[in-house]
């Protein structure tokens, strides 16, 4: 006899379940990286192709994440073959359900609606894409995405259609303002990128590269977040340095501009640039020149320049936060991205796009349908992340569904509260031994959505958020949108088991 992943003896001569799944994983070693779901926010972190990495609230730790629901040391993620995670004990122990159903599984538990494997004080083997939960946090190991790459433009190419596979343009103004920017790109106008946080002004300058003269499309594209540097290491980024220009200047390097030679320089959030940096920068604009940091002799440079900012530059420039004739100088061209709230044509494929891109990192082998429900949910939403949001948004869904559909469940909490929100049982309240909530207005009840067709009852939905958050019952009102003393009487309404209390630390 064997065992598969759950631990369940399987027949022998039987494939474990990780060589059922060989087909699904690359036969190279491939880089990968731990998906943090907390809240809202969405944290990527970089994994080593080997050793061992700890996970939790401390500072202290590999990984740290700050979220009230994980230990100071609550797990510890083993990178060697096979891919482990171990539970050291935490208040919350963490829970393990496989993303793939051709895996086998461990037994469930009378009541439970989806198979997740509690894992206390135990190692457990787990898979890319499994759907691993510290408290109410969520974490995923996936495979690490290729940065993407800029192929030379051809002769005769079409005036707006798709460039790439990820580049949606569904939406009569964006095809339009792809339109005009393809217009620019041959040329070595400056172009200043405009719009929300979030909306694809990087992905819209890649484009405007890939159109550019085919010689400067073979070249480099190069971009620089100018908000995430200081003043000093920013203008080392940019310009270079010599030898010993500063304490730690063993040797020279060339910046940014040199490195862009013959090809197209992207600066991201240019609008945060220090007053001493911009000066220089006009410099390079005016004269194709750079001078490194401690350097005597400029250099010539042949570069492109693409700038982008969510800042308002005419009103920074009537601050006199930004330099006019800098701002003249980088608009040469200036587009506006629209955000994705007035682009709900774009919604649906670039779901598709982004369920397809998480299932291939999670090594999922369907990319699971969106049900209408939940996509009319997804058009719905005001989207202040715009795009970035959305692919956050999918990225979780696709790890929380367990089948081939998304479902409004599989979306964050928010997303659903244009839904009928649970009511508290009549007379809940009293028997929770709390003061008696309001009672709903007359006429509520009736006036109340009723049930869909494959909408999850009230009950299940309970025992569903239950799960998501390993029992902890705070976090799973949280989710539901009700009090913690509501909850605890549908429990007991229904007959559902009490979460058991966490064990105590020794």
């Amino acid at each position: 006899m064997t065992s598969d992943r759950s631990g369940r003896p399987s027949p022998a001569g039987a494939a474990p379940a990780g060589d059922r799944t060989a087909a699904l994983r690359p036969r190279s070693p491939a880089a990968r990286e731990l998906v943090v779901f907390a809240g809202d926010a969405v944290v990527v972190h970089p994994l080593p192709p080997s050793g061992s990495v700890s996970i939790g609230r401390s500072s202290e730790n590999g990984i740290c994440i700050n979220h009230a629901a994980v230990s100071r040391r609550h797990a510890v993620l083993h990178l060697d073959p096979p891919l482990r995670i171990e539970d050291l004990g935490g208040t919350n122990p963490i829970a393990v359900r496989a993303a793939r159903a051709d895996q086998a599984r461990a037994p469930v538990e009378t009541g439970k609606t989806e198979d997740m494997r509690q894992v206390s004080g135990q190692t457990i083997e787990i898979a890319p894409g499994d759907c691993i939960t510290l408290g109410s946090a969520l974490i995923v190991v996936r495979l690490a995405e290729a940065a993407p790459s800029a192929p030379p433009a051809g002769p005769g190419r079409p005036s707006a259609p798709p460039d790439g596979g990820d580049l949606v343009l569904r939406d009569p103004a964006m095809r339009a303002l792809y339109e005009q920017a393809y217009l620019a790109a041959p040329g070595l106008i400056s172009v200043l990128l405009l719009g929300e946080t979030g909306t694809g002004k990087e992905v819209l300058a890649r484009a405007i590269h890939r159109r550019s003269s085919p010689a400067r499309a073979r070249g480099p594209f190069l971009g620089l977040n100018c908000a995430a540097l200081s003043e000093t290491l920013l203008e080392s980024e940019l310009f270079g340095h010599e030898k010993g220009a500063f304490t730690g200047a063993l040797q020279a390097k060339p910046g940014l501009f040199e490195a862009a030679d013959g090809g197209t320089v992207f600066l991201d959030e240019v609008g945060e640039l220090p007053k001493a940096t911009q000066v220089k920068l006009l410099r390079v604009l005016e004269e194709r020149q750079v001078l490194r940091v401690g350097g005597r002799a400029p250099r010539s440079i042949d570069v492109r320049f693409l700038s982008a900012t969510h800042r308002d530059l005419e009103a920074e420039v009537a601050r006199g936060a930004f330099r006019e004739d800098l701002y003249f100088r980088l608009n040469g061209v200036t587009l506006t991205i629209p955000p994705l709230r007035e682009r709900a044509l774009d919604i649906a494929p670039l779901v598709q796009l982004f369920a397809a891109k998480a299932s291939r990192s999670f090594e999922r082998p369907r990319v699971p349908a969106v049900s209408a429900e939940a996509l009319s949910l997804l058009e719905c939403h005001a989207w202040p992340g715009n795009i970035r949001e959305l692919r956050n948004v999918i990225e979780r869904a696709v790890m929380l569904c367990a089948g081939d559909t998304l479902l409004p469940e599989h979306l964050p909490a928010k997303m659903r509260a244009g839904g009928a929100p649970l009511a508290p049982a009549r007379g809940a309240s009293a028997a929770a031994g709390g003061p008696p909530e309001p009672a709903a207005p007359r006429g509520a009840e009736a006036s109340a959505p009723p049930l869909r067709q494959g909408e999850p009852s009230e009950k299940q939905r309970i025992i569903e958020a239950l799960e998501k958050c390993v029992g902890n019952q705070t976090y799973a009102a949280e989710l539901l949108g009700i009090s913690r003393r509501t909850l605890v009487s549908r429990i007991k309404e229904y007959g559902l088991p009490r979460p058991r209390k966490p064990r105590e630390k020794p």
